[in-house]
């Protein structure tokens, strides 16, 4: 059974950094081709995407909004992929949610996402 399990989020002044962690189990990063991808929700707003990568082959996305911020990383002796966020601004706020599909994602939605975990919490503000 796969699991995504984010942690990471918090409270951030604008400018600042936080790094947030997806440890996936139920499949191995080395052995298999999945795709994890970073999703936010902000209130009142649709789930959109912010960053993914191909565990196996460590081909990665950036959405436009966040290019050269954010950096998508993983680590396969960990099974963890990991969303490093720069420069910090309050509309990067939301629930940033973790997910996992196998395979590519060529239009990187969120209904290519089968596998979500839970979602953590970012708050950015002075």
């Amino acid at each position: 059974e796969v699991q995504l399990v984010e942690s990471g989020g918090g409270l951030v002044r604008p400018g600042g950094s936080l790094r947030l962690s997806c440890a996936a189990s139920g499949f191995t990063f080395d052995d298999d081709d999945y795709t994890i991808g970073w999703f936010r929700q902000a209130p009142g707003e649709e789930r959109e995407g912010v960053s993914c990568i191909s565990v196996s082959g460590s081909s990665a996305y950036v959405t436009e909004s966040v290019k050269g911020r954010f950096t998508i990383t993983s680590d396969n002796g960990k099974n963890t992929v990991y969303l490093q966020m720069n420069s910090m601004k309050p509309e990067n706020a939301a629930v940033y949610y973790c997910a996992a599909r196998e395979g590519p994602s060529w239009d990187f939605r969120p209904d290519d996402f089968g596998y979500w975990g839970p979602g953590t919490q970012v708050t950015v503000s002075s």
